[in-house]
């Protein structure tokens, strides 16, 4: 007869007179195979550990440090049955032994493996409820917050500061983008709001205008529109301007005035970055319409000019869902710093809007 392995088969002595229940029996080398009766207690065990609860591993904790139930009792206030009730209880959940009772309170081998482990927990526990009572009381959070061009750059350090300072743990993402990109972040979850201008569509978004990004013309100083006393759209005719991106919103109302006032049509020049255009009209390059925030003072070799008959700039706020729903007491701080700090920048104001209700698009 032989016995089959997974490995190989084993040939078995049979002695004169023995039997068998079966033909065959099965060992499986390097690994032990619990019975269904086994299973079943450990399946009955893990279930028990499923209940423990915070109070039995403090109490066993407790325990540990002072060396004594009764001393354990004092310091949590418990009555010494209730402390010896709960190290029952814990044990059994555990289906293990932790303490040896005698003169002297002793750890078993696994109560000093769990006494390891559980400290770790009870210092997680603490951190995880101290960062929740922080999250309640507004001194913690986490806040994702999308960001245009120069507002990112020039305005929002200045606001951001004294928050930081005064709500060091509240953690702030920023994702920086033009409005396209950062209306569809916000529709996508990716991104709490937006400080951006007015999205070409508003639908699933509000918007609250807080303030209008002034612009001007930034021109090479050999260029005649340097020594020009006023300028009009209509003096950009025939000029190379430097543009940012198609879907740049300073780009759009640009062109915008240009079909309404100015006329067309006029050469350009594509620059993807906002901020590298004063460096192109430095450079002789040709002409832009940037934020006058950008480029104070101007670049040498530069003169910043007015144009007439372009209004006062590219309204700026802050974007939310519609179904906007509070991002907690950190949040909503920031909401109102932000929209406090904006309204404080030294720029024009929108007259009669700054205090309306929030607009929706």
């Amino acid at each position: 007869m032989f016995i089959r392995t997974d490995m190989k088969s084993v040939p078995v002595n049979r002695r004169h007179g023995e039997s068998y229940p079966h033909a065959f029996f099965i060992i499986r080398i390097g690994k032990v195979v619990p019975t269904q009766e086994e299973m079943k207690l450990v399946q009955q065990k893990k279930g028990k550990g499923d209940r423990m609860d915070l109070r039995t591993i403090k109490t066993f904790q407790t325990i540990v440090k002072l060396g004594s139930f009764q001393r354990a009792a004092e310091e949590l206030k418990y009555v010494q049955s209730t402390i010896t009730m709960h190290i029952q209880k814990l044990e059994s959940d555990l289906g293990v032994k932790l303490l040896e009772r005698s003169k002297k309170v002793c750890l078993t081998e696994a109560g000093r493996l769990f006494h390891e482990k559980a400290d770790l927990l009870l210092k997680d526990y603490e951190y995880l409820q101290s960062a929740m009572t922080e999250w309640i009381q507004g001194e913690a959070g986490v806040v994702r917050l999308g960001v245009m061009e120069p507002a990112a750059s020039y305005r929002l350090p200045k606001i951001l500061a004294p928050f930081m300072e005064r709500y060091p743990k509240v953690q702030i993402s920023i994702q920086i983008g033009n409005t396209y990109v950062l209306r569809e972040m916000l529709i996508e979850g990716k991104i709490d709001l937006a400080i951006c201008s007015v999205p070409d569509t508003g639908l699933g978004t509000t918007f609250e205008p807080l303030f209008a990004e002034k612009v001007a013309l930034l021109v090479p100083k050999q260029d005649d529109l340097a020594g020009k006393h006023e300028i009009y759209l209509k003096d950009l005719r025939g000029k190379r301007l430097l543009l940012t991106t198609t879907i740049c919103p300073y780009r759009k109302k640009l062109e915008a005035a240009l079909l309404e006032k100015g006329g067309s049509p006029y050469f350009g020049i594509e620059i993807s970055t906002m901020s590298a255009l004063k460096y192109y009209v430095q450079a002789n390059f040709g002409i832009a319409v940037v934020p006058i925030i950008t480029v104070t003072p101007p670049p040498e070799g530069t003169v910043l000019k007015p144009i007439h008959d372009l209004d006062t700039g590219l309204v700026t706020g802050i974007l939310l869902k519609s179904d906007y729903k509070a991002l907690g007491s950190a949040g909503e701080k920031l909401i109102s710093t932000l929209r406090d700090g904006l309204l404080n920048q030294k720029c024009d104001q929108i007259t009669g809007v700054q205090n309306k209700e929030v607009q929706n698009f």
